[in-house]
């Protein structure tokens, strides 16, 4: 098991992939976890298997993500491993898109993810100690027809991820950004017949972010790339 400096942890956006297997990794490892959602009544039997706690969460809300926080500190103490793991999509040509959609994708993805980290930060940086990751995809370094607004958010994000890393590490917060550049494996995701391990597994992403909580101060790690090992470059 990785041993991990961290003893607390907030995971937001905890969907049934990635959220939930880091989730349950951070608890492995020790650390007391709340997930957060938009839906919390989902996330009911997910902190109950990890002895944590679950809460509601609008991303795009300023109120919201501050109440979360305060809720956090007050049940589990301040997250010192904090995951935003939310995203927005919206799909369609740049000419037909809704861009109400569009706004909305962006203020999940990108607005919420600032949110999220400021809340963290404010936090973090008195104690002079945490991690704040964040999780990004494909998009966030490659736009692909018909999903601007979910490359918009995407490289928002990592733009955040990237400012954040240079202004939080000399104060001793390790900003990691992680780019899912491949389809992650679900119950409904399977990988096809005949391809083993050609989607990322989502508890082997939880192991890299894991990996990157664990790096030494001298030696962090500002983005990391995970590809499944069929996935053409």
């Amino acid at each position: 098991m990785v041993q991990i400096p961290y003893k607390t942890a907030l995971v937001v956006g905890t969907g049934p992939g990635i959220g939930t297997s880091v989730a349950r990794a951070l608890s492995a490892a020790g650390a007391r976890v709340a997930v957060a959602a938009r839906n919390s009544e989902r996330l009911s039997s997910l902190a109950q298997e990890i002895g944590g706690a679950a809460f509601a969460v609008d991303a795009t809300d300023p109120a919201s993500v501050a109440a979360l926080f305060d809720d956090v500190d007050r049940s589990i103490g301040i997250p010192e491993v904090v995951l935003f793991n939310a995203a927005g999509r919206v799909r369609g040509p740049v000419t037909d898109i809704d861009p109400g959609q569009v706004r909305h994708a962006i203020e999940v993805s990108a607005y919420g993810g600032f949110l999220v980290l400021q809340q963290a930060a404010r936090r973090l940086v008195p104690l002079g100690h945490g991690a704040i990751l964040l999780t990004g995809a494909t998009a966030s370094v490659k736009g692909f027809a018909n999903s601007s607004g979910f490359a918009i958010g995407k490289f928002g994000l990592r733009g955040l991820a990237q400012s954040a890393a240079r202004e939080l590490a000399p104060k001793g917060i390790h900003v990691a950004h992680f780019v899912i550049d491949g389809g992650v494996r679900s119950a409904g995701r399977p990988d096809p017949t005949g391809a083993p391990d050609s989607t990322l597994d989502p508890d082997a992403i939880a192991d890299a972010y894991l990996a990157v909580l664990a790096q030494h101060r001298s030696a962090w790690s500002w983005e990391v790339e995970l590809r499944p090992w069929v996935e053409p470059f």
